[in-house]
């Protein structure tokens, strides 16, 4: 029998497309997909990675467990409302929350540019260890590397996280059922803008602050008390959009919002208008999207907003069928229009 070498195996994505510089930089929207769907699932071919999902579900004997991994970037290392060593935990612990899971155990890598400051390491891993302690988490293994000057931005830290399911069943995108009710958690676009500010040094009238926080307590206590979730995704690279795009594309169903009934803080509106972004496509480390039956929103809306994380909880739209799966939006004007996936990300290096 004849062996295929790696490399003469063709890449199934038209690297041309897509030169070095846009790698390195583009951290969502189609190109993520592209590399995802074309590379990386083809090339592990794993129904966990086919999954698409915040968190893959493993088995280990009897018992099932979320297991999730994710690599932070963001510059720079401290912003308004958080730093990246506790939106490393709280980014993985909200991966594993997303998958109706909570969180038990995480690792964290560290790779080091040479000449990076003690008392700069020490900040973030001290703001880790209180992150870590507010959820209930423990940090347990890791690894540490230090490269040359210039090869790294100062620190990236890799975190993993294991975690273990509070309901009967994992929430995964398959659940979503044509008339499920969209609730958002709250207003939206704070933490890109948080970064974006501070990175490029804008001042805006009001310092707008991240919405970095862990919503494993607010799933936990959606879930404790029964109700019934069909799927749940946080907001974070690419936004609102990017997430209803990939449910919308995974499930064959059609999303419909209102953009009126979408919060915005009137300082993110204000920074978006000036800037040109689009805020249902800037990222947030704070907020989520659930999929539930109409049926179960009163009492959704009672446990969320009992707690000032999740005090703007809002329906935005409804899951419908149609001849192709798409997301459309009513404007505030009154026209329906279509929504697209971003063909690229606005804020790089924000997570």
């Amino acid at each position: 029998m004849n062996e295929t070498s790696p490399s003469s195996l063709s890449c199934p994505l038209p690297i041309d497309r897509y030169p070095t510089v846009t790698l390195a930089h583009g951290g969502g929207g189609k190109l993520m997909n592209d590399l995802i769907e074309r590379v990386f699932i083809p090339a592990y071919g794993d129904s966990h990675l086919a999954n698409r999902h915040d968190s893959a579900v493993v088995e280990l004997g009897r018992e099932r467990l979320a297991f999730t991994t994710d690599s932070f970037v963001v510059t720079p290392l401290f912003f308004p409302g958080g730093d990246v060593g506790s939106l490393s935990v709280y980014g993985t612990v909200n991966d594993l929350a997303m998958c109706g899971a909570r969180p038990l155990y995480l690792s964290a890598g560290f790779i080091l540019e040479e000449g990076l400051p003690m008392d700069t390491l020490w900040r973030v891993v001290q703001s880790m260890k209180q992150a870590a302690d507010s959820v209930g988490v423990s940090i347990v293994t890791g690894d540490t590397k230090v490269v040359d000057r210039g090869k790294c931005d100062s620190l990236y830290i890799n975190t993993s996280g294991v975690g273990a399911f509070v309901g009967k069943h994992p929430l995964t995108p398959d659940n979503i059922k044509e008339g499920d009710s969209v609730i958002l958690s709250g207003d939206l676009g704070r933490h890109g803008i948080a970064v974006m500010a501070e990175r490029e040094g804008l001042a805006f009238e009001t310092t707008i602050e991240s919405d970095l926080a862990s919503l494993s307590g607010l799933v936990c206590a959606l879930l404790d008390a029964g109700v019934e979730i069909h799927c749940m995704r946080d907001l974070t690279r690419g936004g609102l959009l990017s997430a209803l795009c990939e449910i919308s594309k995974g499930t064959g169903l059609s999303i419909h919002i209102r953009e009126r009934d979408v919060p915005l803080a009137e300082e993110v509106r204000g920074a978006c208008e000036i800037l040109g972004l689009d805020p249902l496509a800037v990222a947030n480390e704070g907020r989520f999207v659930a999929f539930l039956p109409e049926g179960e929103v009163d009492r959704t809306f009672e446990i969320l907003r009992a707690d000032p994380l999740g005090g703007g909880a809002v329906c935005i739209g409804n899951v419908r069928t149609n001849e192709r799966p798409e997301v459309s939006m009513e404007t505030v004007i009154g026209v329906s229009r279509i929504l697209m996936m971003p063909s690229g990300e606005q804020l790089p290096r924000i997570c």
